[in-house]
């Protein structure tokens, strides 16, 4: 499994700017209220905690590993259209579990899976390239949106379908789509209805976009391009079940076994004394997609205006992605010697999936002989070493091998991770207030009906 080490966040390693095992042991009991109240909320449908069921009842596994089957030959790309978390989770999946080169492997040497393509902006540049990329009349394209209405997405699909329709014909244009939407209302709902794609699958209502990666969200696109997704959710499952997430039946000395509480208690009681930049730095190209996925699963959760009694608090951590060993040169300095804000979350694999030497060259050097793993690994042991030795407090994730079961583990220990943390912090981790008006502007700035009002209010902002 992997394995979760925080020596480095105590006093006797980094002094006053750790924790004493006292501080964390404290929190037992408060450990087995907050279990308790998670696992109540979980059980409650009508509250946004559906992912914490998902490796438990994933109906649509089927479904999926069916239209996988049926189309993984006639088609050549899968072009993802979503935004935040109808992409991040899909990126990173990718980039973890697929050669890096994926899309430049033949069609053989991918066994008939798709290449993948996501596209998550709106920038004209990007799509004008992407049109030259793809060849839309092999592309299956996977628009997502929970809520249907998602304006970027509707957009780019728009777009897309346009220019399919141009090549294929509106007949024909249905069997390149696939529609991954709520289950209820939204256009992109009212369009499945209508018979615009041949596949469609359900977001459910309780599971919200950053927590959606285990969902048809996520497992399309991993399942089209040959990733295992009964293995992730066999990892994920490994994980609910070691922390009890559906049993409240936990004791106080539980909460030491318990890696996702652990993490989530250290940010908290780190943040408390001005830790508030959490930098996660994967040792991996692999696994640098999922600091990006972090990013948007620990800002969008846990920063909030008010707390769970109305009150003013405007908390939250802010994450950061870094890649060891690059951004040694580029971003370790201020690390190591800058504020005292900020905690550094290691991620690193014990077992890379090769071994590269580095071979005899004509001059002697002390490199020669040793492999990129040696090197790989002795600059990540380097780096910590350094950062503790300066007292900036940091962690590590372990990594046995990265692998769909491992990864599974990983995403969700994360997810209960951020749900702890939201208790800590007494927030609410599974709304996003903070997204909406920014909506409502771009709404208004469109001409759409119903949004008039908030153009008044915008002149006052863009004089």
């Amino acid at each position: 499994m992997i394995q979760l080490n925080y020596k480095n966040c105590l006093d006797e390693k980094v002094g006053e700017h750790g924790l004493t095992l006292k501080e964390i042991e404290g929190y037992k009991e408060k450990f087995v209220e907050i279990h308790k109240n998670l696992v109540e909320k979980i059980k409650n449908p009508s509250l946004m905690l559906g992912w914490a069921k998902l490796p438990y009842e994933n109906f649509q596994v089927k479904e999926i590993l069916k239209m996988t089957s049926e189309v993984k030959n006639k088609f050549d790309t899968l072009l993802v259209l979503g935004i935040g978390g109808s992409a991040l989770g899909n990126i990173a999946l990718q980039t973890a579990l697929k050669d890096k080169f994926w899309n430049n492997l033949s069609k053989q040497q991918r066994k008939g899976y798709l290449k993948l393509y996501v596209f998550d902006n709106v920038d004209p540049d990007t799509a004008k390239s992407l049109l030259k990329e793809i060849d839309l009349k092999k592309t299956l394209i996977n628009v997502i949106s929970k809520a249907g209405d998602t304006a970027e997405t509707l957009a780019t699909f728009f777009i897309f379908y346009n220019e399919l329709v141009k090549k294929v014909g509106q007949k024909k244009a249905k069997k390149h789509i696939i529609i991954t939407t709520g289950t209820k209302t939204g256009f992109l709902r009212e369009l499945v209805n209508k018979g615009y794609s041949k596949y469609d699958f359900v977001i459910s209502e309780n599971v919200g976009g950053r927590f959606s990666v285990l969902s048809p969200v996520g497992l399309v696109s991993a399942s089209l391009t040959g990733i295992n997704i009964r293995k992730l959710l066999l990892g994920a499952k490994i994980i609910a079940d070691k922390y009890k997430v559906l049993e409240t039946n936990v004791k106080p000395d539980d909460m030491l076994e318990n890696e996702a509480f652990i993490f989530a208690l250290i940010n908290y009681l780190l943040y408390q004394k001005g830790k508030h930049i959490c930098v996660m730095m994967p040792y991996s190209d692999r696994l640098y997609g999922f600091a990006d996925w972090f990013r948007q699963l620990w800002a969008e959760s846990l920063g909030k205006e008010k707390d769970n009694n109305g009150k003013t608090v405007n908390v939250g951590p802010t994450p950061i992605k870094a890649l060891g060993v690059t951004d040694q040169h580029s971003q370790i300095q201020l690390y190591r010697e800058g504020p005292y804000d900020k905690i550094i979350v290691f991620l690193s694999v014990e077992k890379f999936s090769c071994e590269i030497k580095i071979p005899k060259f004509k001059e002697e050097h002390y490199l020669c002989g040793h492999t990129l793993n040696e090197l790989f690994k002795s600059e990540e042991k380097a780096t910590i070493a350094s950062l503790t030795q300066a007292k900036r407090p940091n962690l590590t994730i372990t990594f046995p091998k990265i692998d769909e079961e491992h990864i599974g583990q990983f995403i969700y220990m994360l997810e209960l991770t951020t749900a702890y943390a939201g208790e800590l912090f007494n927030i609410d981790a599974f709304n996003q207030p903070g997204v909406v008006l920014g909506k409502n502007y771009t709404y208004a700035l469109l001409g759409r009906k119903g949004y008039e009002k908030y153009l008044e209010e915008l002149r006052l902002f863009l004089e």
